[in-house]
């Protein structure tokens, strides 16, 4: 049995297999700080024998959390003499270009624990100063002074030599055993100083957390007695094992989103849809990627907390190109000093939770908004839902202030929290060159196939598809992923004079490097599949396209492709391109997936029945320029291959809940997928 297990802010989720193909489905609220007895929890809910798991694969918001909530450990950092500045200075690029007030992101690491060590090597690697070992030696017990927990090595030019890193952390090991300690090329071997320690210091501070999350849950395991192999969801798309995660736990930074990702396109292969907008509403937060021909697209430019007015703090990892944001069912509606209405990014979370939870929440938000206007029933709450106070809620928050009644200030609250999900979408799709009319738009999480029929609409998208257990998609995305290692190594050199014997033996030792670790992981070599990828750009400029390169030994038909098709994709996301410019190389990518055995997707048999017998209620629902509208409401269940509904209608489970309207028609495919289909214009 392969069961998979998804922390959110509000519920913590699970999926499992069984060895006949069967799938089951189990939600429970997550349980901070102690998130791994929520794993546990849902676990029992579910009812299986955890002796029976084979593969446990779990996805974590525990280093996110971590880093936004600076609940990391003392870190210090050792660095190059005359760079103990560089992750503080930063780059010169300010979001906010008129804010005379703005202020560049606070280091992770204070400057009195930014030490520096007499080393230097040049631009090709070569030592220029030997390292200082004394140096080293002294540092050791100034920090073990200042009660520091955790440290970071980054010296300049390590991803071109690790050497002097290398011996730094033997050092370190050796004296003191018991701190937490990253060397910068063990977590990239990308060039950029800045981004480079900025992720070491990241890795570090959390890493301790990390070691002690995993090894508290691996307890907890092992004391039900399950006999599983374990695997955490990375950043990448891709599973490693718990050991790996403990050493780099920065790649778990997005942890559990991407798993849903990686879902929707394994599952618009199997529906026939290459082309899918993958939609991620949980309680706390709305997450969308694009995935285009079936590639999902991951890159190492990812930052945490940048938005509009702040620069944020670069980490690079690989990471699936996400766009999030603060807007889910818990996400809260405020009213701001200008007197305009807003909807997130703060969320009531788990505790208290919305209004209608009826634990002490007072602030209304989107789940009380979808409850007043007949979206939501209170039957599908696990708690005693008083209407009143949500009504009252939302009159003394929203509605009195701009004279609406109740039914219109959670409609207000809806539309601002769709209006924020819509930017979000034009984010990874119209504002990168791609036309939403030619995508279909798969929405899951809690309150994802509540939204995402109003969002197509908007956008122009035809199709939506509402997946079988929608709600916990996510933690099913992650019974569907192999192993991934990405390994990503600079390498500045003009494509049209490149030494293609030199070119070729770079990527040989990426692939032995990669064969070398999952040998570690008790992966045979057969099982290894290799993807190749080159960072590109005109010489002279900054940024880079990622392009794909073909497999095998490198030629100058190769050269001729990867250029070509250089210039295609640079058109794509920069709307030109220089067919005589100079074009060069900046980094190397190699992506490594363990192939494991995945579950198949199980047929519905095709049962001759009429609709009416799906047929839930009838009850009223609030909408926009129309009023309360009787709306007929569907047990998700009773519905079978080949029943329609014409909108507007609700389709309800036990953990989610579908709404369509007028124009949009909703069917049921082979797999019990929900389509809901939109005639654009």
């Amino acid at each position: 049995m392969r069961v998979a297990t998804d922390i959110g802010g509000t519920f913590t989720d699970l999926v499992y297999v069984d060895d006949n193909g069967k799938v089951g489905v189990a939600k429970s609220h997550t349980t901070p700080p102690n998130f791994e007895q929520g794993v546990i929890d849902v676990i029992e809910k579910s009812g299986i024998d955890q002796q029976d798991i084979e593969t446990f694969i779990h996805g974590t918001t525990v280093i996110i959390n971590a880093l936004t909530e600076r609940k990391g450990v003392k870190t210090g950092l050792i660095t190059t003499k005359g760079f103990r500045d560089v992750i503080e200075i930063a780059r010169g690029n300010r979001p906010d270009l008129f804010n005379v007030r703005y202020k560049k992101p606070v280091p992770f690491v204070e400057r009195y624990l930014r030490q520096e060590v007499e080393e230097r090597l040049n631009q090709k690697g070569e030592v220029i100063t030997p390292l200082n070992i004394n140096q080293i030696t002294e540092l050791i017990e100034y920090f073990k002074k200042e009660q520091v927990e955790a440290l970071a090595v980054s010296y300049l030019h390590a991803y071109k030599n690790p050497e002097h890193e290398q011996q730094t952390v033997e050092l370190i090991q050796q004296l003191w055993p018991e701190v937490a300690v990253t060397a910068s090329h063990e977590v990239t071997k990308e060039w950029r100083e800045y981004e480079r320690t900025n992720t070491a210091v990241l890795n570090s501070y959390v890493k301790p957390i990390a070691s002690s999350y995993i090894n508290r849950l691996n307890n907890k395991l092992v004391e039900n007695d399950a006999d599983s192999f374990n695997y955490i969801m990375q950043s990448n798309g891709g599973t490693t094992t718990f050991e790996q995660a403990k050493k780099t736990p920065i790649n778990m930074v997005e942890s559990g989103p991407v798993a849903g990702i990686y879902g929707a396109a394994y599952l618009g292969e199997i529906i026939g849809e290459k082309n899918v907008i993958a939609f991620d509403i949980g309680g706390t937060t709305a997450k969308c990627s694009l995935i285009s021909n079936g590639e999902v697209k991951v890159s190492t430019d990812y930052y945490i907390e940048k938005d509009d007015l702040n620069a944020g703090y670069p980490i690079k990892s690989p990471v699936v190109d996400i766009v999030e944001i603060g807007n889910g069912g818990g996400s809260i509606a405020w009213i701001d000093e200008g007197g305009s209405l807003k909807v997130g990014p703060h969320s009531a979370g788990a505790v208290p939770g919305p209004v209608a939870y009826g634990q002490g929440g007072t602030e209304p938000t989107t789940t009380d908004a979808n409850l007043l206007t007949g979206r939501l029933s209170p039957e599908n709450f696990d708690y005693q839902v008083n209407l009143e106070s949500v009504k009252q809620a939302i009159h003394d928050k929203v509605s009195k202030v701009y004279g609406l009644t109740e039914e219109e200030g959670a409609l207000g609250i809806i539309r601002i929290a769709n209006a924020n999900m819509l930017n979000a979408l034009k984010l990874i799709s119209v504002r990168k060159g791609y036309d939403p009319r030619d995508f279909t738009l798969v929405a899951f999480g809690g309150g994802g196939s509540m939204h995402a029929p109003a969002l197509a609409r908007d956008l122009g998208v035809k199709k939506v598809v509402v997946p079988v257990a929608s709600s916990v998609f996510s933690a099913w995305g992650m019974l569907m992923t192999d192993l991934r290692h990405d390994y990503i190594q600079t390498y500045i050199n003009r494509l049209q004079d490149i030494d293609l014997s030199e070119l070729n033996n770079e990527w040989n030792k990426l692939e032995s490097q990669a064969k070398e670790q999952y040998a570690e992981e008790n992966v045979k070599e057969e099982e290894i599949v290799f993807n190749r990828f080159v960072d590109m750009r005109y010489s002279g400029q900054e940024h880079t396209v990622k392009v794909p390169l073909a497999g095998g030994v490198i030629n100058e038909e190769t050269i001729k492709d990867v250029i070509a098709l250089f210039h295609e994709l640079h058109e794509q996301s920069f709307t030109f391109k220089l067919v005589e410019a100079q074009t060069e190389i900046v980094n190397l990518h190699l992506t490594a997936f363990g192939s494991v055995q995945k579950p198949e997707l199980q047929k519905f048999e095709v049962e001759n029945r009429p609709l009416e017998s799906a047929l839930k209620e009838t009850r009223n629902v609030f909408y926009e320029n129309e009023g309360w509208v009787p709306t007929k409401v569907y047990h998700r269940d009773l519905l079978v291959p080949g029943m329609k509904i014409e909108g507007p209608a609700i389709v309800e489970e036990p953990t989610a809940t579908t709404v369509f309207y007028s124009e949009q028609t909703l069917s049921v495919d082979a797999y019990g997928n929900l389509l809901i289909e939109l005639e654009v214009q």
